[in-house]
């Protein structure tokens, strides 16, 4: 190919923005170079970063690029060569502003890091079976608690928990419905076995306050019905907490207060909803675990991935699509359980990753006859067509399509939903019934801005309600007011992602602002204090990860966008537990449902082995597009 054409004006064109430009303005002055082609790569690494992706992979740098351009790359072999003379593009072990690994992924340094110690973190960690417990006694515990075998179906729960108990690490991974919870539950119940000795301290995190409360109430809850609450209680597994809040993470400070040198206090960490971890923090959670405890994930890997770079759950699966184990997990499984998984077993000797990663396939909620099932089952397919032909025709009861309204029509396609989901906790005598019923319904956008975003939906639900006569929206603070926080506050105990209400209050009558507080009893404070918010009669599926309702309404945009993926569609799908609604354009529908968006990293090669195939890794759209 020929030399680069690159002219001054390139990065001022999308996808870059102004850190960009800035940041390769900072490398091309600390490496007094001359050649465009670093500036160029410099300002890559920093919007792929933006936009979620650990590493620019540089064999696909040509479609990240303005069609109208005509811009000519060098060869990969010549560009590595260029950017490595520049002075600050550095081969790992170097400690260089800019890092080129296997001669086509260009990291960040501190990406590059992260990447590094959690890839170091895990293959020791899951080097070797975990010897400390005792086989007789989990012999017996597996029979107390699991089901004898039934034919050759395999149990993957009963995978799972021995996955868990015997390594010390562990990534079980299933979507609503599969039973994860339960298994979290059944897990402990096999460490805390009084046969094992000493109780082990149990952490519970999540990455978000709301996710962390569903899984401290899923705990309990399985505590119960095991006669374990007193167990938990000892074990100090009775409370959750958000990762940031376990690991002590402090603002301005690249290190928290649990790291290698002062790790946490716990035997056992249980991580949920996985997916939503960035990769810089999975990084500072693995080293923050002592190495001779249990770290075991728990999550959805189809789900959308964190928000921040990285899309650690879905490397640590990518490998894992057909479930295979060494021959000594099968022999040391058969020998605990009685089941045989001698035709999922590797030729290979070494275990590494492979024996501890397992994938929940039995739906219990979702049966044969569930549209939702169906349905996110043939998204996760990439069969657009199917997927809409289920939803107009399938005959499925709980599921269904309509065409997107106009903006214009808006307001009177959304009255009689509207007032059908949220009505009933506007009329709601108290805080426990309003938190009762606004958990049956929810209106989910991909955007927050346009026409058919967060911000303009959760404002004509408000003027349809204030029309209505449900609510009055003269003043900020009104009886009714849906509220999300977006911030934590410890200090108040309130967290990113927890949803109140303003309702007044049975004894004073004057308007607070009430989140469900310890066992789910509702607690009050002054609207004025809360923490940074929005109102949240509608909002993003990114936002709705961790949460479930009995009914959904997915408004699609009227425009297609590279956010619509089939993540973001199997997301939305699968928040409803009873029925889900979509509305949308037939092209844009089938459009997003092809396209899958696979983060750049090197995490899973380094993991799993093998080369990732350029093509579909990279997904930079243009400032106002994101979430």
């Amino acid at each position: 190919m020929t030399a680069l054409p690159l002219s001054e004006t390139l990065l001022l064109e999308a996808p870059f923005e102004e850190l960009d430009r800035q940041f390769a303005g900072l490398m091309m002055r600390l490496s007094e170079s001359t050649d465009p082609l670093l500036a160029l790569s410099a300002a890559l690494v920093t919007r792929a970063t933006a936009h979620g992706h650990v590493c620019v992979d540089l064999r696909e740098a040509a479609s990240l690029l303005p069609e109208q351009t005509g811009l000519s790359l060098p060869e990969l072999a010549s560009w590595a060569e260029r950017l490595l003379a520049s002075g600050v593009v550095g081969t790992p072990g170097d400690s260089m502003p800019l890092i080129l690994d296997h001669r086509h992924r260009l990291y960040l340094y501190r990406y590059w890091r992260y990447e590094q110690v959690l890839v170091r973190e895990i293959l020791e960690r899951t080097a070797e079976h975990d010897p400390a417990l005792s086989h007789e006694t989990l012999r017996g515990a597996f029979r107390k608690y699991f089901a004898a075998p039934r034919g050759a179906e395999t149990d993957w729960q009963k995978v799972g928990a021995f996955a868990a108990v015997t390594r010390r690490f562990s990534v079980i991974s299933g979507g609503p419905g599969t039973g994860k919870s339960t298994l979290a539950g059944l897990i402990l119940a096999l460490l805390m076995h009084p046969d094992q000795g000493k109780v082990p301290r149990v952490a519970l995190a999540a990455p978000t306050g709301k996710a962390a409360s569903r899984l401290e109430e899923a705990m309990k809850v399985q505590a119960g019905r095991l006669g374990l609450a007193e167990t938990l209680e000892r074990s100090a597994a009775e409370k959750a907490s958000t990762l940031h809040r376990l690991l002590g993470v402090r603002p301005g400070s690249p290190r928290p207060r649990h790291h290698g040198d002062n790790p946490l206090p716990a035997d056992v960490v249980v991580v949920d909803e996985a997916s939503m971890v960035d990769l810089a923090l999975m990084s500072r959670l693995v080293q923050a675990v002592p190495p001779r405890s249990r770290l075991i994930l728990l999550g959805d890997h189809h789900q959308l991935s964190s928000v921040e770079a990285g899309a650690v759950l879905g490397d640590l699966c990518r490998g894992a699509s057909e479930p295979v184990y060494s021959k000594r997990f099968a022999d040391s499984f058969r020998d605990l359980t009685g089941e045989d998984l001698s035709a999922k077993v590797r030729t290979e000797s070494s275990s590494g990753i492979w024996d501890s990663v397992v994938r929940l396939k039995k739906n219990y909620r979702f049966g044969p006859e569930s549209g939702i099932g169906a349905l996110s089952r043939t998204v996760l397919e990439g069969d657009g067509e199917e997927a809409l032909e289920l939803l107009k025709h399938g005959g499925y009861e709980d599921i269904g399509w309509r065409p997107l309204p106009p903006p214009g029509g808006l307001a009177a396609a959304l009255r009689p939903v509207a007032l059908s989901g949220y009505g009933p906790y506007l009329r709601a005598r108290g805080p426990e019934e309003a938190f009762s019923l606004f958990g049956r319904f929810r209106i989910l956008c991909a955007l927050r801005s346009g026409p058919f975003g967060i911000e303009t939906l959760t404002r004509e639900v408000e003027r349809l309600f204030s029309r209505e006569g449900l609510i009055r929206t003269t003043r900020r603070w009104y009886r009714g007011r849906p509220v999300m926080v977006t911030r934590n506050d410890y200090t108040l105990s309130l967290f990113n992602g927890d949803i109140g209400f303003v309702l007044s209050d049975p004894e004073t009558g004057e308007l607070r602002a009430f989140f469900q507080g310890k066992g789910n009893v509702p607690r009050s404070l002054s609207p004025s204090r809360l923490p940074e918010h929005e109102t949240v009669f509608a909002m993003t599926v990114h936002k709705s990860q961790g949460s479930e309702f009995d009914e959904a309404l997915l408004i699609l945009p009227d425009r297609d966008s590279p956010i619509l993926t089939r993540e973001l569609i199997y997301t939305a799908v699968t928040r409803a537990r009873r029925k889900v609604t979509v509305w949308g354009d037939e092209g844009i529908f089938v459009r997003a449902v092809k396209r899958r968006t696979l983060r750049s990293s090197g995490l899973a090669d380094a993991l799993w082995g093998g080369q990732e195939t350029p093509g579909e890794s990279f997904n930079l759209h243009r400032p106002g597009e994101r979430e």
